[in-house]
This record gives C-alpha cells, sequence and structure tokens, in this order.
C-alpha cells in the first residue's frame, strides 16, 4: 500500500473510532503484533478497538474497501501464532476488549449472553454470584476472552464432562467478511432450523468472520468437591483407574489429569510454592476430582471409597486426597504448572496433540520411541486430559544440551507421524493458528481440506478475515 493509500486508511479508521478505538502508537503495535510465546507475529498497520457491534461490521466494510486485512484477536493467549499477523502481512489486528460486557444472565433458562471481550476469569466470577458456572477452566483464563475461546474450540481439564466450546455456545452473533452481521445469538438447546451455523465459527479462528455476541450454556455452581493425587506404575494403569474411577463415580467425576515425573521434576525445581504432596514415586500421577452442585452428597466418601478399591487390587501405588481448599489448590497447581515447570528450563518444543483414549498408552509409548529415535536422550514430558485423550506431549533438550541439535522439525514430523496412526488429531486444544497449516495439509486427507477451503472460499473470497491461519 503506497503513502497516499495508507494516509487514507489511517484517516478514515480515526474518523471511524476515535482515539480510544484506533491506535498506531508503537507500543500498541508491540503489544498486539507478537504472540503469547513470542514465536510468530508482524507489525499490524494499527490496532482497532471498536466499542460495539455496529463498530465491528463499519472496521471490516473499511478494510473490505482498503484491501486491508482483519486478524481478530481476544486475550492473545494462544500458543499457533492464531492472533497475529503473518509475515508480510497488510493488515490490522482488532482487538475485542472494549466489548466486554455480560449482557445479560438468565439463572432459569441457564445461560449468559456476553459480548466477545469477557475475560473468562471474571465471568467465571460473576456466575459465581449467582450459583452458577461456565464449566470451561484452562490456565490462560484470567486474560483468555469468550471470542478467542470460542475462534480455538478451547477444552480445557472439564472437556469430559462437559465438552469443548461449541458444546457450550447455544447462539452467536457474527461480522461477516462483507460487513453483514448475522445474528443467531438465540437462547436455544433445540433448534435444527438448517446447518448448525454457530458450530462453523468454533474452532475457525477468526477466519470466516468475527463473533462479537455470544449466548453460553452454564451448569449450577459446584458446591463440594472431591480430589485426590494418586501415583501409579505406568499409563497403561493409569487408564484402567480412569475407567474403573468413570464406571464407579459416573457423572460426579468432572476431571481426571495426568503427569508423569519429569514433568514433576521440573515444575518442583523452578516453579516457587510447589510440594509434591505424594511420597511415593509414580512414575505416573492422576489427579482425580469429584464435584457436585447437590446438598448431602458425600463425595470424600464416594471417592475414598473407589480409592481404597484400587489400593487394594495393586494399580494405584499410593493416594493423597484433598483436607482442604487449600490443599485442592496445591494438588491442582502440580498439574497446572506443568508448562511453565517446562518453560523455565528452557528451549521446548510443545505438541498439542489428542487421540482416541484407549490409545493414549500405547501412543505415549510409541511416540516416545519415535522421538529417542530422532534424538537420544531428548527429554519427553507427557501430560494433559486422561479423559478426552488430549497429550501435551512436549520436549525437552537432553540434560546437559542447549537445544535439539536442528532436529526440531523432525522430531515434531515423527510424533505426528504417531499421531495419525492411531487416528488422532495434531491440534486437539489450541488450534492450527498459523504454526500447523501445513501440518494440516499433510496429515489430513485432500478431501478434508479441500472441504474447508471451500468453505472459506464461500464466505471469505477475497481472503480478508485472518489469512494464512487454518486453511
Amino acid at each position: 500500500m503506497d503513502n497516499r493509500k495508507l494516509a487514507s486508511f489511517y484517516a478514515a479508521m480515526g474518523e471511524l473510532l476515535g482515539g480510544r478505538g484506533w491506535s498506531t502508537d508503537p507500543s500498541d503495535l508491540a503489544a498486539h503484533g507478537r504472540d503469547w510465546l513470542d514465536r510468530y507475529g508482524h507489525p499490524p498497520l494499527g490496532v482497532a478497538r471498536p466499542a460495539s457491534t455496529g463498530e465491528v461490521a463499519a472496521v471490516v466494510r473499511l478494510c473490505g474497501e482498503h484491501r486491508v486485512t482483519i486478524t481478530p484477536q481476544g486475550g492473545n493467549t494462544g500458543l499457533n501464532g492464531g492472533s497475529v499477523l503473518n509475515d508480510g502481512q497488510v493488515g490490522i489486528v482488532l482487538s475485542l476488549a472494549r466489548m466486554n460486557r455480560i449482557l445479560a444472565i438468565d439463572p432459569v433458562g441457564l445461560t449468559a449472553t456476553v459480548e466477545a471481550g469477557v475475560v473468562l476469569g471474571a465471568l467465571h466470577d460473576e456466575l459465581a454470584g449467582h450459583g452458577l458456572a461456565l464449566p470451561l477452566h484452562l490456565g490462560a483464563e484470567g486474560s483468555a476472552r469468550i471470542g478467542g475461546l470460542i475462534g480455538t474450540n478451547a477444552g480445557g481439564s472439564h472437556a469430559m464432562r462437559h465438552g469443548m466450546m461449541q458444546d457450550l455456545v447455544l447462539g452467536m452473533e457474527v461480522v461477516l467478511p462483507d460487513g453483514e452481521v448475522w445474528d443467531g445469538a438465540r437462547a436455544l438447546i433445540k433448534d435444527n432450523a438448517g446447518y448448525q451455523l454457530r458450530k462453523l465459527f468454533c474452532g475457525a479462528e477468526g477466519t470466516l468472520g468475527v463473533v462479537t455476541r455470544a449466548v453460553l450454556r452454564l451448569s449450577p455452581l459446584p458446591i463440594a468437591y472431591a480430589t485426590a493425587l494418586l501415583a501409579l506404575p505406568d499409563l497403561e494403569a493409569a487408564l484402567r483407574v480412569g475407567a474403573f474411577f468413570r464406571a464407579r463415580t459416573g457423572d460426579l467425576l468432572t476431571a481426571i489429569e495426568f503427569f508423569g515425573e519429569i514433568g514433576l521434576a521440573l515444575a518442583l525445581k523452578h516453579v516457587e510454592g510447589l510440594d509434591r504432596l505424594i511420597d511415593t514415586p509414580g512414575p505416573t500421577y492422576l489427579l482425580v476430582e469429584l464435584a457436585t452442585s447437590v446438598p448431602d452428597i458425600a463425595l470424600d466418601t464416594i471417592l475414598e471409597n473407589a480409592l481404597a478399591a484400587a489400593l487394594e487390587d495393586g494399580t494405584v501405588l499410593d493416594g493423597v486426597m484433598a483436607a482442604s481448599k487449600a490443599q485442592r489448590a496445591s494438588l491442582w497447581r502440580l498439574r497446572e504448572e506443568m508448562p511453565e515447570g517446562q518453560r523455565l528450563e528452557g528451549v521446548q518444543i510443545k505438541h498439542d496433540v489428542s487421540v482416541p483414549v484407549a490409545r493414549l498408552a500405547a501412543f505415549i509409548d510409541e511416540a516416545s520411541r519415535a522421538a529417542e529415535r530422532v534424538l537420544p536422550g531428548v527429554r519427553i514430558n507427557p501430560f494433559g486430559h486422561l479423559g478426552d485423550g488430549n497429550v501435551h506431549f512436549n520436549l525437552s533438550p537432553a540434560e546437559g544440551s542447549r537445544d535439539f541439535a536442528g532436529r526440531d522439525q523432525q522430531l515434531s514430523e515423527a510424533i505426528y507421524d504417531v499421531v495419525t496412526r492411531h487416528n488422532g488429531s495434531m491440534a486437539a486444544e489450541h488450534g492450527l493458528g498459523q504454526a500447523k497449516v501445513a501440518l494440516a495439509d499433510g496429515f489430513r486427507s485432500p478431501v478434508e481440506r479441500a472441504l474447508m477451503r471451500g468453505i472459506k472460499a464461500a464466505l471469505d473470497p477475497r481472503s480478508v478475515m485472518n489469512p494464512g491461519k487454518v486453511v
């Protein structure tokens, strides 16, 4: 874009949004121009912060007229560069931060209507005052925004019981790539009047439009929890125990998280305030939690009886139950600080993958051997959500090594090959962004990828919305 056209675009954006809504300040461009891991990004022409759906639509139309691309951005906590510009891209970042109102809470219909810029943690706090909950929990909930969670179809630690973000969205409002607004913000559980359009935008990462408003499905706020950390001999035993707890505790079981000795050691080494909390070394650990909103259900007794049965047959080596709210938080921190412990250790390679739950142990064993063949001594730290088969298969260099000896791509390809053989996904809950587009083309069938490209072309023929992501 030449200087004359650029000046015209800047003037038009400034007139449309004013000083609060449009910025070309270098500090703003830097803050919104790079991803959370500082791996991806390109300086945008500016940062647009519309305050209403009408302003979003006007921004989209203006960008279309000037052939400027749009990258929607929520909390910018993604790990695959989905909410920042690609290298060389001429475009803006469209931040939803000012559209952060909780519009309505319906305690009878168990729904909340919110703008896309609402922070997940703030919504949790507000809903708790009404005795309600959005059953989506993840490490970045203090900064992740609803629009971004929809765009990446976020999962988190409770997806086993409550599903992914797409299962929690009843309706939405979307500004389409031509500036038209689709108002599908209906609070309906049953609505079969055609294609399920709302599902199309869940996981689309802003490539098909800008989600501006959502109707979310809520649950009663849990009033009691029972939480335990278990030590097990291996992942096969973990799968058996997971199936046992599902059968024994039913819908009370809300989370089954797993991690290993390497991840625990890194977290204890680098993160202050952590304690091992269990005497027996795993090498595999399960964090099991029951929750209920029903009074007078003896969760502790139910969990104790299940744990006693698992200990009696020798499948579980050891176990510790949380005796207080503080102890529950301490147990959860061991799992939640897995990424931070590894990050502080140094360079790493992250893989957010999923396989069918029954294949989890076989996948981790096979993928570990594949990584070891590529780079002997590489440290393998798998952890994640046992209940839904999501594995964060993360790697650190061998002890004493500063990097992966230039074999980063070989390591990832070897792991994704194993994922494919187990009929899994190379993008479980973090999306494709710009990091995994080429991988998706290589590891998913041509028919599947062509369907996605066809949808993109139909809704966004000029590729205005977040180009270079997903397809």
